[in-house]
């Protein structure tokens, strides 16, 4: 099991027996040592949380582990524990803010793509065309880096759904939980099988 201290960036193991050392933030010392040991603080626990969102089980469960440990070991020092919750938070707040980010990213990246691959479609189409007007017979274009090809299928083109027969419509149900239609009926005092009402306590970093 290991800890994290203040005056470490690295996760110190120590015996399963002992109890982990406190984090002593010494507040008579400077700004600058203050400034180190909340950025160790934080690193350390960047650490931690990559473990926690590793594939493997035990993995998870040891990061898991050693944060409890590390807070826990500061029960009877409440500036301690202030810190290292803190930092906590810090480390919380930067990875949303960087999910943030990406989300950004990977939207306006999936609309460049979009954009491309209609250019792309746009483009072969024109190139295709102008081809098939010079060569009407023409099924395959040979050039010096690329060959372009095509192949004879058929398809169906449905010009007025609502004109076809029954017989030639297939019909699709989906059906969910009506939560909130449930919630009240739970609220109400009714019993229904399948459901029930769980209290929950939500929590929001400030």
């Amino acid at each position: 099991m290991a800890v994290l201290s203040a005056s470490s960036s690295a996760l110190i193991p120590v015996p399963p027996a002992a109890v982990g050392p406190a984090c002593s933030l010494q507040r008579s010392g400077s700004l600058w040592q203050l400034g180190i040991e909340a950025q160790e603080l934080t690193t350390a626990i960047g650490l931690l949380a990559e473990q926690l969102e590793a594939d493997d089980d035990d993995t998870r469960s040891q990061g898991l582990a050693e944060l409890e440990a590390a807070l826990l070991a500061e029960e009877g020092n409440k500036a301690a524990l202030a810190a290292k919750a803190d930092a906590t938070c810090w480390v919380i707040e930067h990875l949303r803010g960087q999910a943030a980010y990406r989300q950004q990213q990977a939207k306006r990246l999936t609309e460049l793509s979009r954009s491309d691959a209609s250019r792309a479609d746009a483009l072969e189409e024109s190139l295709v065309l102008v081809l098939t007007r010079l060569q009407p017979a023409a099924t395959r274009f040979s050039f010096p880096n690329h060959e372009l090809t095509s192949r004879k299928s058929q398809a169906v083109e449905i010009d007025d759904e609502d004109a076809l027969p029954s017989e030639w419509l297939s019909f699709a149900t989906t059906s969910k939980p009506d939560k909130a239609a449930i919630k009240e009926a739970l609220k109400a005092g009714r019993q229904i099988t399948g459901a029930q009402l769980v209290s929950r306590r939500s929590w929001r970093i400030h």
